[in-house]
Formats: structure tokens, sequence, C-alpha cells
């Protein structure tokens, strides 16, 4: 898939389980990692963190909701257990994303909740911890943007192996002018119409 994506966190509370998230980024492609309004102790958090993604990828901390920069056309979403979110099964991804997720013991703040262009909730009974939530939204993204060989009706792996991608041939302008020519209008007043 084209495009890329990058997932943060916002006022944490427990920093063992953002760099399980952080790890978790790494392995699913991220572009980059970043926090808002939070004190995020990279030697802590390093404890879970043991493919070093923040040593791997742009790490961006930014003091709070208003001061946080996205690269142009980034969509902001939020993953926040709220009865107006999204249902993640339902959510298509887009091609440049950058998940927030807020804090174990709260929501996101309302600062940041206004910033985000959709809110996206995973169907579970309760909340899960960042760590968690943050593989299943990546895990989501990868399924449903990415292209894997297409699920069996009965449980078990694949009956087909993925199809290698079809590219078309090439492509002339001059070519194509001269078979779509016979369709053109004939425009008034122009020689050759």
């Amino acid at each position: 898939m084209r495009g890329y994506f990058g997932i943060g966190v916002e006022r944490i509370s427990k920093t063992m389980n953002v760099g399980s998230l952080f790890r978790s980024a790494h392995a699913f492609g991220a572009s980059f990692v970043f926090t808002v309004a939070a004190n995020y102790r990279r030697d802590v958090g390093a404890k879970s963190d043991t493919s070093d993604a923040m040593g791997q990828l742009p790490f961006y901390a930014f003091p709070d909701a208003p001061s946080m920069v996205l690269p142009a056309d980034c969509n902001l979403i939020g993953i926040e257990l709220m009865d107006t979110s999204v249902e993640l099964p339902s959510f298509r991804h887009p091609p440049r994303a950058a998940y927030v997720l807020g804090p174990e013991r709260g929501e996101l703040s309302p600062e940041l909740a206004q910033r985000c262009d959709w809110v996206v909730k995973i169907p579970t009974k309760f909340c899960v911890n960042v760590g968690i939530a943050g593989a299943i939204v990546m895990y989501d993204r990868l399924i449903s943007t990415e292209r894997f060989a297409e699920r069996a009706v009965r449980p078990g792996p694949p009956t087909d192996e993925l199809r290698p991608h079809r590219h078309g041939g090439p492509f002339s302008r001059t070519k194509a002018a001269k078979v779509m020519a016979p369709f053109a209008a004939p425009v008034p007043g122009v020689k050759g119409s």
C-alpha cells in the first residue's frame, strides 16, 4: 500500500505499555511515533521496547495538543472507547494517518479529540491497555490495506496462494489518441475535428 502511518499517545500513565506500543509500531512498519503532553521516560520504556524502536523511528514529543504538527494531508485518528466512535471493523484506514491513543486512566483530551478527523473504537467490553489497543489498530490497518491470500471458507489456511499483482502494459499517448479519435466529438471551428 502507498502511504504511511504513525502512532502515539496523549497523557500516558504507564510508560512500559508505551514502550510496548512503540515496539509494535516498529514491527508493523510505522513511519514515526509520538507523545502529546506526556512525560515519557525512554529508559523505562526501553525495558519493553526491546527492538529499540525509538532508535529506529523518528520520535516527536509534543508538549500539548495545539503544538502537535503532522505531515501535510495526514489524517489524525483518535482511538477511544466512546459511544460516538466509529467501530474499527467498519473503518476504512486512510493512506496517510497518525493514530493517537488516550491515557489508560482517562480519555483523549477535548482539545485533541476535536483535532481528530475521526475517532475509532475497538469493539471490546471494556478498555484494553495502550500497547494492546495500538497493536490491534495497526493489525487492522495491515490486513485491510495490504495484499494477502484470500481467507479460506472453512477453518484453516488459505486454499489459494496470493496471486501476483498484474501491471498494465506500456502506455502510449499517441496510440491512445489514435484509438480514441473516432469517439472524439468534433469541435466547431477547429480544423481536423
